[in-house]
């Protein structure tokens, strides 16, 4: 089988690191190449169209592969190549990445685990806030809105409620123990309560939908057999959740009883409350519910239940959606849960790349002009123009070397746009996160995009405002 054959196009200032990479690349990635070297420095100011009228595709070509960088319609480029074009990395120190990337079967994306998301304390707020959060917890990935109500009261309006979100299109479920409580939201259309015991089973024989049974005394699962079979007998549906414990106070010991529930009861559904660790442990909820989304993925427990209370764990619901997925995949397709949903992965960058030694100490030589490139390396802060490279790991004290070299061109706001990306640099150097100048850290799922700062495009010919590109690809 003949291998493929790959023409890179590039500029000028990362030609050489280019095929310096290729060299190696090529034969441990089981492809031959041409490199195509358009006249232009910075290969990122390149748009599709521009390229277009200037790319030479050798006989023989297999792909075009362009920056990622590139704007425009890669169609452009592909009427003239008559060969697929493809965006590579904006950064051309992770193709070796990029050509080890796993190959996610189509069914990426499924799952079979339901998202309960609840409002806590929903008798303190309106009906029209309820309503207005319960719609973000659906965006966000919910599949039942859970009605938390408050223990030791019993909330008149519960029923309105129920209806109102049954009216905006949501499915719901009641939190409470309360019979009182219960029996009007089911009637106004909740279809899951939670949650049953000996105190109230013999009233869940009446409100005809399903419960979800928990034990009496966490520790015990006799009353918790108790329930289950009082309901079995009575032909009411339920789903079992013998309770998360927070850790310290029997977290081990409450995972040991899930497994045993589904060890004892194999074709049951089951439920599992995670609030009780990603709210009650001094962490980020990202990875608490990524671990717990795996454990209920091996268990068969096909809910869980979140809620989104203290700061650290307001995204939980968007996590759970995000896990549930990956596990999904991880456990049908016998693989690792990794390097799969990299939008799971926020403080942290999987892989970090720099420009080494030599490519900072060439690229005051090779570069033409007095605009800045910033770069992280070396545990240090680096700035870069033609003629000049400044290092620090202070931004103030490197802004103070630029000072130094009284710069003309240092404008109030183009010092204002090196000061703010000295400070995401600096963020970039502390927590080991990539950093690329004019573009926002990668956040994972938190990701906000930012609109460039310094790269203009005029019609068909690129161009500059405050600063030039890195060089990178």
């Amino acid at each position: 089988m003949a291998r493929p054959q790959i023409h890179f196009v590039t500029g000028k200032l990362a030609e050489a690191s280019l095929r310096s990479m290729l060299l190696n690349l090529a034969e441990r990635a089981e492809f031959d190449y041409t490199v195509q070297v358009l006249n232009i420095t910075v290969a990122a100011l390149m748009t599709s169209e521009w390229i277009a009228k200037r790319i030479e595709v050798p006989p023989g070509t297999t792909k075009v592969m362009v920056t990622g960088y590139c704007r425009g319609d890669l169609q452009a480029i592909e009427a003239v190549a008559q060969v697929p074009v493809e965006r590579g990395p904006k950064d051309l120190r992770q193709l070796p990445d990029w050509f080890d990337q796993p190959t996610l079967a189509d069914d990426y994306g499924a799952y079979d685990v339901a998202i309960i998301a609840e409002i806590n304390h929903a008798p303190s707020f309106t009906l029209e806030e309820i309503v207005a959060e319960a719609k973000q917890l659906r965006e966000a990935g919910a599949d039942l809105i859970d009605i938390g109500c408050d223990p030791g009261s019993v909330w008149p309006r519960v029923s309105d409620c129920v209806k109102a979100l049954r009216d905006a299109g949501l499915r719901v479920s009641i939190d409470s123990l309360n019979p009182q409580e219960i029996a009007p939201a089911v009637k106004a259309g909740a279809e899951l309560v939670l949650s049953v015991n000996s105190s109230n089973r013999e009233h869940a024989v009446d409100w005809g939908c399903e419960v979800v049974v928990i034990p009496d005394e966490p520790k015990s699962l006799r009353e918790f057999d108790e329930t289950i079979n009082f309901l079995a007998a009575r032909n009411v549906p339920f789903r079992l959740d013998p309770i998360l414990e927070p850790i310290s106070f029997g977290f081990t010991e409450s995972i040991v009883r899930y497994f045993e529930t589904r060890r004892r009861y194999p074709a049951a559904e089951m439920m599992m409350g995670i609030g009780n660790l990603t709210e009650l442990t001094d962490a980020d909820s990202s990875g608490i519910n990524v671990m717990l989304l795996g454990v209920c993925q091996e268990l068969g427990i096909r809910s869980v239940l979140t809620t989104q209370v203290i700061n650290w764990a307001q995204t939980s619901v968007r996590e759970c959606d995000l896990a549930r997925r990956l596990m999904r995949y991880a456990l049908t397709h016998r693989t690792l849960p990794k390097r799969i949903e990299p939008r799971l992965v926020t403080l942290r960058d999987a892989k970090v790349s720099a420009p080494s030694e030599e490519e900072l100490a060439r690229l005051p030589h090779e570069l033409k002009d007095q605009n800045y490139r910033l770069f992280v390396a070396q545990q240090m802060l680096h700035l870069v123009s033609s003629g000049l490279h400044l290092e620090d790991v202070d931004p103030f004290a490197l802004f103070e070397k630029l000072a130094a070299t009284k710069p003309s061109n240092l404008s109030p706001s183009h010092a204002f746009y090196l000061g703010f990306e000295l400070c995401k640099a600096m963020t970039a150097l502390h927590l080991g996160k990539q950093y690329r100048q004019d573009e926002a850290l990668d956040w994972g799922y938190l990701t906000h995009e930012e609109e460039s700062h310094r790269i203009n495009l005029h019609k068909d010919r690129p161009s500059r405002t405050t600063s030039e590109e890195s060089g990178n690809e």
